[in-house]
């Protein structure tokens, strides 16, 4: 079954098209070097009723800040590790000198698909 990394990243609203553009470009190398999906979503309705935590509460949002939800699909975890391998030595990867936030608020982790429907 196939196999997914995740994320959750807080980010400044005003700094969304400058996110929006370094996503852009990385979905595309993900892509290129073999990732199956790759997907950035912005938070749009995160206000969830009081008995459950939402990702706002959850990434600890600071005023004007929203979530940006991540996943990228492979086939399974050795293909992310040899695809993500691929990508972190393609010389565009280079990291801006300043990011549009904060990467040590930002949560990630690899997730085995439970289900696919």
């Amino acid at each position: 079954m196939a196999y997914a990394d995740g994320f959750v990243i807080p980010v400044p609203k005003k700094n969304i098209a400058a996110y929006r553009k370094i996503a852009r470009m990385a979905g595309k190398i993900w892509r290129e070097h073999g990732a199956l999906e790759y997907y950035e979503c912005v938070g749009d309705d995160l206000k969830v009723p009081a008995q459950f935590t939402g990702f706002g509460q959850m990434a600890g949002l600071k005023k004007n800040e929203t979530v940006v939800f991540a996943w990228i699909v492979y086939k399974s975890k050795a293909h992310r590790d040899k695809v993500n391998a691929k990508v972190m030595a393609d010389p565009r990867m280079k990291v801006p000198k300043k990011m549009p936030f904060d990467h040590a608020r930002m949560a990630f982790g690899g997730f085995d698909v439970l289900v696919k429907a």
